[in-house]
């Protein structure tokens, strides 16, 4: 076990980052609330907390129950109760996803003071991931797919998708953290919803099912959609299936840091589009993963964000066809110095 003396912030160059950005744009204090942020930035995960930056210090505020644990994991870090955050700034950095009522009692305190939304830098800061964030990042994909490998041997003629998932989600609680969101299960036709909520529908054992599952792990999320194809041949679905995987494929050829990220979307959305299916995928291309399982960048047309070496992201081009069918592929990737590594290896 390290001493105290030898504990740093695993995160110092990002927070050093944050402080070059404040010192940049003249802003005399970043109010950080957003507990994803926070945790970026000092590697503290706590739900009651501010976060107070300057581009010279920082003082971290929570409350009673989690001074102690402070303390223990992070005393490098100065530390007081939440309930004394008094500061005197002229131009305050914050998040624009912060609470109105927590933002409207800010302002009364401060009501001289500008505003500046540093939502986007915090986000953008996050989207470059450490050696240590993409390590996880790795093992949290590692366990993902051998949790899929399992759960699918298991599933039976005759259950239904609830059934399905609660096989998905109980692995992930014994051999994770849990869910990195709530599993999808989709049965047949259901894919066509997207984003469907597994219910009582069963499985004959025959029809295609759609899973899209994510484990936590370390405090990182992992993200991958798989799909059962169906027992019998389905030209039909075979032919969506094919050009589903061939746009996929085209995006994880063509990603690479320095494009845009709406050009990398663009990729397979005309992929899909030479197939006359590209309206029939409505959504965007892929989002950043990591301690959240939605965070920078977005991979979505027409987003100018330029992708950077170290940003690890979803690519999950789907078709669906209302009352017919849904097919979705989705694989994490890192991006690399040249392109990028597949961190998903279940098989397609």
């Amino acid at each position: 076990m390290k001493k105290k003396s030898e504990i740093v912030n695993p995160f110092a160059s990002r927070l050093e980052g944050l402080k070059k950005f404040l010192k940049r744009r003249k802003i005399d204090a970043a109010y950080i609330r957003d507990q994803a942020n926070i945790k970026s930035l000092i590697g503290i995960d706590c739900d009651n907390a501010v976060f107070l930056v300057s581009s010279e210090s920082e003082i971290f505020f929570t409350d009673f129950r989690y001074i102690p644990m402070v303390h223990r994991v992070a005393p490098w870090l100065k530390v007081k109760d939440i309930k004394k955050v008094e500061f005197k700034a002229s131009k305050i950095g914050y998040e624009s996803n912060m609470m109105v009522s927590r933002f409207d009692a800010l302002k009364k305190k401060h009501r001289k003071a500008k505003f500046i939304d540093i939502l986007g830098e915090l986000q953008s800061l996050r989207s470059v991931k450490t050696e240590m964030e993409i390590l996880r990042l790795k093992e949290a994909a590692i366990l993902n797919d051998e949790i899929w490998s399992e759960a699918k041997g298991k599933f039976k003629k005759g259950m239904t998708e609830l059934e399905m998932a609660k096989i998905i989600r109980h692995l992930m609680i014994e051999r994770g953290e849990g869910e990195a969101f709530e599993t999808i299960v989709c049965v047949g036709k259901n894919a066509a919803e997207c984003h469907h909520i597994p219910d009582d529908t069963v499985w004959d054992g025959e029809e295609p099912v759609l899973v899209d599952m994510g484990v936590k792990l370390n405090g990182y999320c992992s993200d991958m959609t798989r799909n059962i194809l169906p027992a019998k041949k389905d030209k039909r679905y075979q032919e969506i299936y094919d050009a589903v995987l061939g746009a996929n494929l085209a995006a994880i050829a063509a990603a690479k840091p320095g494009m845009k990220a709406g050009d990398l979307d663009k990729v397979a959305r005309n992929y899909l589009k030479k197939l006359n299916l590209a309206k029939e995928f409505g959504h965007s291309l892929g989002h950043g993963v990591g301690i959240e399982i939605h965070e920078a960048p977005w991979v979505a047309a027409k987003r100018k964000e330029i992708l950077k070496e170290g940003m690890v992201h979803s690519i999950e081009p789907g078709v669906y066809i209302e009352g017919e069918l849904g097919v979705r592929i989705e694989d994490v990737v890192l991006l690399t110095k040249d392109g990028c590594e597949v961190l998903s290896h279940s098989e397609k």
